[in-house]
C-alpha cells in the first residue's frame, strides 16, 4: 500500500540479515532493502510520487526529521517511531493504523491481527562480516600523486585556509541574524548537494540557505551591507568574499545541531567567515568551527542577541588575548 524502505547500518547489518533470512522476508511483503549507505535518511531519495511543495507525511525510524531531511520537499511532514511500528504501518499503508486494536487484511482476504514483536537481541550465530571493502593506503604516500580533473564539478583541490593575521577583526558585516532553529542542515543541507563534497567551491553554494533571516523573517535571503542590493545568503557571501570583506553571523539557540557535518563550518570559513556569535553552540558544530579557524562565541548574556540587528557591523578587539 506504500513504499517500505529498509535500510541496513553498516555492511555487517546487511550481510547478516541476508544469511538469517530476514531480508527474504522484507522482500516478500514488498519492501526495498537498501544498499549500507546514507539514503533517505540525509536526502538522498529521489522521490517520485509527491511534487516538490506538496504536502504528505511520512515516518521513519531515523534519528531525524527536520524539514526536508529526507526527501528535501519541506511540505512533507516526518514523523519518527521505532522499527516496528514503522513496519506495521508500512504493511497496513496508514498512518492511523495501530497495532494493538486494528486487523489487516492478508493476501488471502482474511483479516489478522499481529502479534507483539519478538526477536533475539543479537543473532546466534554472530554477525555476518560480509563483503571487505577497506583499501589500505600504501605505507609510504609521500611519492603519491592525486591526479583531479580542473574541469571536475565535483572533486576539487583543498588549499590550506589563510593563517590568521594576528590582528583584531573591525567593523564585520553581519551576513545574517538568523531566527530559530539552525541545524547543519540549515546550513549545509544534504540530498542533492551531497555530490560535492569533494568540491567545497561548489558546495558552498548552498551555505544557510535554510537560515530564517531574524531581520525579515525570510528564508535564505540577506541584504549585502556594502552595495545595499538584496540576495541569496551563498551569494552575498561570495560577494564579500570577492571584494576581501570578512563577515560573521548572529545565531540563535544550539546553533548547529544535528549531524555532525563538516561542510557547515568548512564552508562559512571558505567563504571569508570569520566568527559565529549565537546564544548557544551545539558542542560538536562548535568544536568543528574552531577546527577550520572561525570564532565561536556567545553572548555573556544570551537577551544581547535581541540588541544587534543584521544591519549592523562588529568589531572583535583584544583576540590577541585570547587563548
Amino acid at each position: 500500500n506504500c513504499d517500505f524502505f529498509v535500510t541496513p547500518g553498516s555492511e555487517q547489518i546487511r550481510a547478516t540479515i541476508e544469511r538469517d533470512g530476514q531480508q527474504d522476508v522484507f522482500e516478500q511483503i514488498g519492501g526495498q532493502v537498501l544498499a549500507n549507505a546514507c539514503g533517505p535518511c540525509i536526502g538522498q531519495w529521489n522521490r517520485k510520487d509527491v511534487k516538490s511543495g506538496e504536502k504528505n507525511s511520512i515516518i521513519s525510524s531515523f534519528n531525524r526529521n527536520f524539514t526536508g531531511r529526507n526527501d528535501g520537499n519541506a511540505g512533507t511532514h516526518a514523523f519518527v517511531a521505532s522499527p516496528e511500528i514503522v513496519t506495521a504501518m508500512a504493511i497496513a499503508g496508514s498512518m492511523l493504523f495501530n497495532p494493538l486494536k486494528h486487523a489487516v487484511i492478508g493476501a488471502n482476504g482474511k483479516k489478522f491481527m499481529f502479534e507483539p514483536p519478538t526477536g533475539e537481541e543479537l543473532p546466534s550465530r554472530g554477525f555476518d562480516k560480509g563483503t571487505e571493502t577497506y583499501l589500505a593506503p600504501p605505507a609510504d604516500g609521500s611519492s603519491v600523486a592525486i591526479a583531479i580533473d580542473p574541469t571536475s564539478d565535483r572533486l576539487q583541490v583543498l588549499e590550506p585556509f589563510a593563517p590568521w593575521d594576528g590582528k583584531d577583526m573591525e567593523k564585520l558585516p553581519i551576513l545574517v541574524k538568523v531566527a530559530g532553529k539552525c541545524t547543519t542542515d540549515h546550513i549545509s543541507p544534504a540530498g542533492r548537494w551531497l555530490k560535492y563534497k569533494g568540491h567545497l567551491e561548489n558546495i558552498s553554494n548552498n551555505t544557510l540557505i535554510g537560515a530564517v533571516n531574524a531581520d525579515t523573517n525570510q528564508v535564505n535571503v540577506t541584504q549585502n551591507r556594502i552595495t545595499g542590493q538584496t540576495g541569496s545568503i551563498p551569494d552575498v557571501a561570495k560577494q564579500y568574499k570577492q571584494s576581501g570583506t570578512s563577515w560573521v553571523v548572529i545565531g540563535d539557540e544550539n546553533y548547529g545541531e544535528g549531524s555532525a557535518r563538516e561542510h557547515a563550518a568548512l564552508q562559512p570559513r571558505f567563504l571569508g567567515g570569520r566568527a559565529i556569535i549565537c546564544r548557544s553552540f551545539a558542542r560538536i558544530h562548535e568544536t568543528n568551527l574552531k577546527k577550520q579557524g572561525i570564532l565561536p562565541l556567545t553572548f555573556a548574556d544570551p537577551s544581547d542577541y535581541e540588541k544587534i540587528s543584521g544591519r549592523d557591523f562588529i568589531s572583535i578587539v583584544g583576540l590577541s588575548k585570547l587563548a
